[in-house]
């Protein structure tokens, strides 16, 4: 669901050995690709909206993200946000530990994989583990500047899902296009996703969401701007201090990525 925050002193780590692989000088232009290679992101977002519900109470998010892939396809990733303390009982972190299998066939490309959402110290407030797992595939075809993306994720029956009465599952699903305007480093972006099924990371309920955005992208550095919104009726879903945070609204950020 989600790239630094500053008391993630696992992230800190990675991003340090990141750091230090890309100062390593280049040797010659003919050397044979690397069999792993490590990729991250640091970022900053004025709202930090997961399937178009905020998790920040309309707020700034501090992220970061960092991906250790093998030639082979199979890559291990874990990524971490800050959060508003609403969204797992009293834990103000999100760290997501994500392990998966991605390979590209011709302009095709097919990700799949598992997520372990973290939230430290989510017991704080109420005795309970807000933690859960979830599954994901997708599948991408590019055709000139345009992708299309189809997503699907799954989250098997746990507690930390309930509405109250039980373990509860939530199936997702989204259809993305992407694509950039050559030689100007603008890129657009459209979406429109769907929670099947009713659990608390759905608000309670079956809901659509949907967002619009574009990004201007120089050297490692990326400006994005978008908008998000949801079929919540107004006042569907509020905060602990009175924000409807399913409500539409355009967020911007900051990226680098490394």
């Amino acid at each position: 669901m989600r790239t630094f925050h500053s008391s993630f002193p696992g992230l800190r780590s990675f991003l340090s050995l990141a750091l230090a692989l890309c100062a390593t000088p280049a040797f010659a232009q003919d050397a044979e690709p690397k069999a792993i290679t490590v990729s991250g992101s640091a970022t900053i977002v004025s709202d930090y909206r997961f399937r178009g519900i905020s998790q920040t109470d309309k707020d700034f998010a501090l992220q970061g993200g960092m991906t250790v892939s093998h030639e082979s396809g199979v890559y291990l990733s874990v990524w971490g946000s800050s959060v508003d303390e609403y969204i797992a009982a009293g834990s103000d972190q999100e760290i997501d530990l994500i392990a998966g299998f991605k390979k590209t066939f011709g302009g095709t490309t097919v990700d799949m994989g598992g997520l372990y959402y973290y939230y430290p110290g989510s017991s704080k407030i109420v005795p309970t583990n807000s933690d859960f797992l979830e599954l994901y595939g997708s599948v991408a075809h590019t055709l000139g500047p345009v992708t299309a993306k189809l997503v699907a994720n799954y989250a098997p029956k746990q507690a930390a899902l309930t509405l109250g009465a039980g373990k509860e599952d939530n199936f997702y699903m989204n259809l993305g296009l992407s694509g950039s305007i050559p030689d100007t480093g603008v890129g657009l972006s459209a979406g429109i996703g769907r929670t099947f099924t009713k659990s608390y990371l759905s608000g309670g309920s079956k809901y659509t969401d949907w967002s619009v955005g574009a990004t201007y992208t120089t050297g490692p550095v990326t400006f994005g701007l978008t908008y998000v919104d949801t079929s919540y009726g107004a006042g569907a879903i509020v905060s602990t201090t009175g924000k409807d945070i399913a409500k539409g609204g355009v967020f911007g950020s900051i990226g680098v990525a490394f």
